[in-house]
């Protein structure tokens, strides 16, 4: 056997005797941090897709996919091996597989180090062959897997084929509604073998096919082959360069895409693409929303670092809430590898002269500042060579941080070393492209004044003090008298507060005043009568249980006109944000601190200093500001245009609130709006916000710099101007939302896959500067979740693209409510035209059809109610956009319209309660208050489907609502 640390130098025998010894299995132990392991047996799936256990109460949902592995390795180095005493098992017999999003491990005991070994191999293995692969055939595989999978759990009885019940209860899981007769049409059809009355798995590939035929995509095939069928190459020249804006499109690479992606002999040999070609292109990563060169780093990164947006990340070591959560070195690796470049390292004297990580006056568990540094020095380039900055909270005595940047120089080594960035000028920063591959340490510097001899100096900590209030935290940093007394009150808040509000971001996405956790005694401001529920929280409990929380460490607070010793670097801004002394009570008194000279020497570029008044003119760009969340957005209203020049010279990052105890986020676009490089989020928890952050990061390859646009880098304007750029060009975004494909049931649906079929619309909302904000919807398509056709049209106007995020949601409608499905959220910039594929974030198969037309358009843009109804076409025989084509709607009753307004789905009657659409045509009226508008559609370049049309089944009016049992 090969050292488990090449699988690429194994030979092929070698290969399948590894696979084969997984996929007969192990029994292991697996490690869960407390004194008992787990016996399990785990096994390589007959697919090699993913790894599966048992017993488990998971059933068929206990497997990690290969697809998810981000690292697979030997010996004890996960925290959770740390945790057992050294001899507890055999170092060759223990291995850890890091996995998911969030990087979690499954830390695994063997019976022996060579089958250790042979699983290190194998997953290391399979994983270089994913990473090998090309996007389109990764996801032909992933479509091949689940249809494998699909399959497996229909056949409930494990016979290998599947019997009519069988399907008709996996197309209820599928949310296909098609009437038994058709389904039994199709299922004869497909049952070609000698096993009469039941399918197997190519039968049952077969009837999929048939099932799943895109009717839409098929008269979008016949508009551009003149009603004759398959595209030939000439045809499909014509859509590529018409509909999808390509150039330079050659028959050449036209016939090179028909046999790539055309399944039938027949029509490969005459060069025609069919349906189920044209179907496998539109699917692929070249019929994806998504710009695949923004997959790759394609900005200038030779500007200063002042010029980007820069990924960043808060209190990076914890997992969970700011009180109680456990802090975690490997926290770094998975931050590091999913694009962050600016982490935060808390750091506080530790027994035995070791300085510690954890978050202070907390009952956050505490880790080795060395196994801090050790992480970051292996992951910080392993995905990208742009540099890191490592944010130092320092608040340890000058002897322990001679150990820290002992610790720095030694491990970090010539990755500290800034001698070749040729940058002197101190009122200009150096780029990304510079400091490739070297990391930055923000802290604060001795000023010049102090003698070169002195190994240590005062330094002022003005701009430090607790990053967790006086009232949230413990009187002393070790065990106190007071510690069960907290410890009991923090759980038993934070437990409430997890149950009621599944602890999210609960901004209104429409609304950019910073909504924090509400202070005791201060009214929470900037919220709406509306909550965004995508995850289904409730925000009011979650408001709620955050004062309560608040309230109960507040009771415990003696009144006292001396502040406490300062914290951490970042809460000088939090005594800052409601003016200071006036909200604490106290009188601040001028702080000092010492300062290692060791340390010291190791910050050039990012020196921590405090909060500047934005008016001021900066000397230096050789520095970095830190706000709160509340003191930034204080800024952002009164002083924006000031705050965005500021930001121009030298780099700024923003908190979180030190009420957000639970670790939720705040909304980082309306800082963006200003320029601000640094917006540090919670990672640790997942949700709105944190996707916005994805989709901005996602726009340069993820690289974790993004370029701000040129209006930002120089010049002057408000970005809370309602014509924040007069005179220039904004852009116009026409989307057509046609259809979507195999959207599941609400992951909280209390049935689960027995529940009933969905019934799915559509949201999309725009993202950027406040004048940009927007939010419509389509219909209603009632029972069907496997091929709803909406076929709608909406319109944003955008005054700054460049920073303007495009967000897809679809819903499941309920009289009394909604269900989120998913969501897919991207940078404007990255936006493709054309006919393209919106695949929902973290699902398989499920995504939305939609046509992009993006334009230029000058002038101010006027405001009107009602123009939503020119858009959405009434009625009309031949029509896509009506599921009642060639019939009257009838008027509703008043019972009827009363109901329907109690859903929060949309309706064509309903006026729009926000900004209204831009006056774009002439000589138009309001015909939306009836549903009934003339067939007006946006002038298109080319041809489109819109001529052809079937009945749908299924849909219903807008205004007709389904009354549930």
């Amino acid at each position: 056997m090969e050292e488990a640390g090449d699988p690429g130098g194994l030979s092929p025998d070698q290969v399948e005797r590894c696979m084969s010894a997984m996929q007969a299995g192990t029994q292991m132990v697996k490690l869960r941090g407390g004194s008992k392991g787990l016996v399990r047996f785990y096994f390589l799936d007959e697919h090699r897709s993913c790894i599966r256990w048992r017993p488990s109460r998971k059933n068929e949902k206990a497997k990690i996919s290969i697809d998810s592995i981000q690292e697979v390795s030997e010996g004890r180095q996960s925290e959770i091996f740390q945790r057992y005493p050294d001899g507890s098992f055999d170092p060759n017999c223990c291995f850890s597989i890091y996995h998911g999003s969030q990087r979690q491990s499954l830390d695994l005991v063997s019976p022996s180090g060579d089958e250790a070994r042979t699983w290190v191999t194998g997953l290391r293995y399979l994983m270089a062959g994913i990473s090998d692969e090309d996007s389109l055939a990764r996801r032909q595989r992933t479509r091949d897997q689940w249809l494998k999978q699909t399959f497996d759990e229909a056949d409930k009885n494990g016979d290998g084929s599947l019997s009519i019940s069988e399907v008709l209860q996996l197309l209820h899981k599928l949310n296909v509604n098609l009437p038994r007769q058709r389904v039994k049409q199709m299922f004869k059809e497909a049952d070609t073998d000698d096993h009469q009355g039941t399918l197997g798995f190519e039968e049952f590939c077969a009837f999929y096919k048939m099932m799943s035929t895109r009717r839409d995509l098929y008269l979008l095939m016949l508009t551009y082959s003149s009603h004759k069928g398959p595209l030939d190459a000439s045809a499909l020249q014509r859509f590529l360069e018409v509909e999808q804006k390509m150039t330079g499109v050659t028959l050449e690479r036209c016939q090179s895409i028909i046999e790539q992606f055309e399944p039938c002999p027949e029509n490969r040999s005459k060069v025609m693409l069919g349906i189920d070609g044209f179907t496998n292109y539109a699917r692929s990563p070249a019929g994806d929303i998504f710009n695949p060169q923004h997959h790759d780093v394609h900005q200038d990164m030779t500007q200063p670092l002042t010029h980007y947006f820069i990924t960043s990340s808060h209190n990076t070591y914890l997992v969970g809430d700011q009180l109680m959560s456990q802090s975690r070195a490997d926290m770094y690796a998975w931050v590091l590898q999913a694009g962050c470049r600016c982490v935060e390292v808390d750091c506080w004297d530790g027994p035995d002269g070791e300085p510690i990580v954890h978050h202070g006056y907390t009952l956050t568990s505490k880790i080795l500042f060395k196994d801090v540094i050790e992480t970051i020095n292996k992951y910080a380039f392993i995905k990208n060579e742009y540099p890191v900055i490592l944010s130092i909270e320092n608040h340890c005595s000058v002897v322990q941080q001679k150990k820290m940047a002992q610790y720095l120089t030694g491990i970090l080594g010539d990755k500290l070393d800034l001698s070749s960035v040729s940058s002197e000028d101190a009122t200009v920063l150096p780029s990304p492209q510079m400091l490739k591959g070297k990391i930055l340490v923000k802290g604060k510097k001795l000023p010049a004044t102090i003698s070169d001899d002195a190994e240590a100096g005062e330094v002022s900590d003005e701009d430090s003090a607790d990053e967790i209030d006086e009232d949230c935290k413990l009187l002393n940093g070790d065990a106190s008298t007071n510690r069960k007394h907290v410890e009991n009150i923090a759980k038993r808040k934070l437990d409430s507060l997890i149950k009621e509000s599944k602890i999210r971001d609960c901004e209104d996405p429409s609304d950019f005043t910073v909504s924090t956790l509400g202070r005791p005694g201060h009214k929470a401001e900037g919220r709406t009568a509306e909550e965004d529920t995508e995850s289904g929280e409730d925000a009011g409990a979650s408001r709620r249980s955050n004062r309560v929380l608040v309230g109960s460490f507040s009771k415990r607070k003696k009144k006292s006109s001396k502040l406490k010793k300062a914290a951490s670097v970042e809460e000088a801004d939090e005594d800052l944000d409601l003016q200071g002394s006036q909200a604490r009570g106290a009188t601040r008194q001028r702080k000092t601190m010492q300062l290692s000279r060791a340390l010291s020497d190791l910050v050039k570029y990012t020196r921590s200093v405090g909060s500047h008044d934005v008016d001021t003119e900066v000397a230096c760009s050789w520095q970095v500001s830190s706000f709160s969340e509340t003191r930034a957005q204080q800024i952002l209203q009164q002083k924006p245009a000031q705050y965005l020049r500021f930001n121009q010279h030298q780099l700024s990052r923003i908190y979180p609130s030190s009420y957000r105890v639970d670790s939720s986020n705040y909304n980082p676009q309306p800082f963006w709006n200003a320029g601000c490089q640094l917006v540090a989020l919670n990672y640790q928890t997942e949700g709105r916000m944190l996707q916005l952050n994805r989709a901005k990061f996602s726009a340069n390859g993820n690289c974790g710099y993004v370029l701000k646009p040129p209006c930002m880098c120089h010049g002057i304007f408000n970005p809370n101007s309602e014509d924040p750029l007069p005179g220039q060009f904004k852009k116009q975004l026409v989307l057509r939302i046609i259809s979507g494909q195999q959207l599941p049931k609400p992951r909280d649906s209390m049935l689960g896959d027995r529940g009933e079929i969905i019934d799915p619309f559509v949201e999309v909302e725009v993202i950027g500067l406040p004048v940009d904000c927007r939010k419509e919807q389509t219909r209603v398509v009632d029972d069907n979740g496997f091929n709803p056709m909406w076929e709608e049209t909406l319109v944003f106007t955008v005054h700054m693209p460049e920073i303007a995020l495009v967000r897809f949601l679809v819903w499941d409608h309920d009289p009394i409510g909604r269900d989120f499905i998913g969501q897919r959220t991207l940078a404007f910039s990255s936006m493709m035209p054309g006919y393209r594929h919106v695949y929902l974030e973290g699902m398989e198969e499920a995504s939305i059809f939609v046509h992009v037309a993006i334009s230029d358009i000058s002038g101010k843009v006027k405001q009107a109610l009602g123009l939503k109804g020119l858009f959405l076409r009434g009625p009309k025989p031949g029509s896509l956009d009506s599921h009642a084509a060639g019939r009257p709607l009838p008027r509703p009753s008043v019972s009827q319209r009363l109901l329907r307004r109690t859903a929060s789905a949309p309706t064509k009657s309903q006026k729009p309660s926000r900004k209204a659409f831009p006056e774009l045509i002439l000589g138009t009226q309001d015909a939306g208050s009836e549903g009934e508008a003339h067939d007006v559609a946006p002038p298109s370049p080319g041809p489109t489907p819109q001529a052809l049309a079937w009945e749908e089944p299924g849909g219903r009016s807008p205004r007709s609502p389904r009354v549930r049992n």
